[in-house]
């Protein structure tokens, strides 16, 4: 995670020591940068640091990617977009930065979603395949080891139906995670001192 409290050169030392990790181990498959987001994060509710930034410009962003790339490209072969923490638009763009993976559906993504994300958490096969198209990419589909399990053709063909692509209301077959962060129960709360 970036974008909060951390120097570019603390950023910088970071790429080179996962650089200097994997040429030791071989063992990453993808560096995934995380953008901080701060909206709901407790320690932005708790005010715990002052230099607290509230996540990353989008130029930020956008020159991590490439530096990354430059940095880790012949050692971490795979860098990974997160489209709930920067969107379609900025993950679509990232492509032509340094990424080479759009990340995935997701289904009830929490984790960026309770820190206040508002990307969604549900993104279909297709509108993934659609914007790395749209890009100027073709779709693949990898395992988790970043096997190839299905390439695509550049123009979309009527055998690409995935069940995903059929659910109308995502939030009635698989529940909403941006409902439970909207019900007061579950509500950070700054703790109450007492007396």
């Amino acid at each position: 995670m970036y974008g909060h409290v951390e120097t570019d050169g603390e950023r910088m030392r970071h790429l080179e020591l996962l650089r200097s990790i994997q040429r030791e181990t071989g063992g990453f498959t993808e560096f995934v940068p995380l953008s901080f987001v701060h909206e709901e994060a407790p320690m932005t509710l708790r005010q715990q640091l002052p230099e607290l930034r509230p996540g990353p410009t989008g130029d930020d962003v956008i020159r991590l990617y490439a530096i990354s790339r430059l940095m880790l490209g012949s050692t971490i072969r795979n860098l990974q977009v997160s489209w709930v923490k920067d969107g379609m638009r900025q993950a679509q763009w990232l492509l032509s930065c340094g990424a080479n993976d759009f990340g995935g559906t997701l289904i009830n993504e929490s984790i960026s979603t309770s820190a206040g994300a508002a990307y969604g958490q549900l993104q279909t096969p297709s509108a993934l395949r659609r914007a790395i198209r749209d890009a100027g990419r073709i779709p693949v589909e990898r395992s988790t080891r970043y096997d190839v399990l299905r390439a695509f053709a550049r123009d979309p063909g009527p055998d690409e139906h995935h069940a995903l692509d059929t659910v109308d209301d995502p939030e009635a077959v698989f529940g909403s995670y941006d409902r439970l962060t909207r019900d007061e129960r579950f509500r950070f709360r700054l703790p109450v001192a007492s007396p």
